[in-house]
Order: C-alpha cells, then sequence, then structure tokens
C-alpha cells in the first residue's frame, strides 16, 4: 500500500484550521500554516481484543 492511498488529517489537532501541508521531515509529517507546528500521524496498529455480539 502506498502513501498514495491513505487518507491526509482534515484539520489541526492543535488549532482546528485545515490549512495542512506535508512536511519534509520524514513520512507522516504534517505542517500546520495557522499555528506554525508541526505533526506526525502514524497508524500504531489494532486493538487484540475479542468482538462479542
Amino acid at each position: 500500500m502506498s502513501s498514495e492511498n491513505r487518507a491526509a488529517p482534515l484539520y489541526c489537532p492543535y488549532c482546528g484550521e485545515e490549512d495542512l501541508r506535508p512536511n519534509e521531515a520524514g513520512h507522516g509529517a504534517w505542517e500546520c500554516r495557522a499555528c506554525t507546528r508541526v505533526f506526525s500521524v502514524k497508524f500504531t496498529g489494532l486493538l487484540s481484543r475479542s468482538v462479542t455480539r
């Protein structure tokens, strides 16, 4: 799976603005033009809970 198939964040987790751009810091890094913060998004894994119905 390439990074082109992954969803981009819709808003900044710090200020809530939507003016986000990829950052050169690394894979999954985004910069917010409104609050000038750089953050990264990383999928860690799934929980190992059993599903009960």
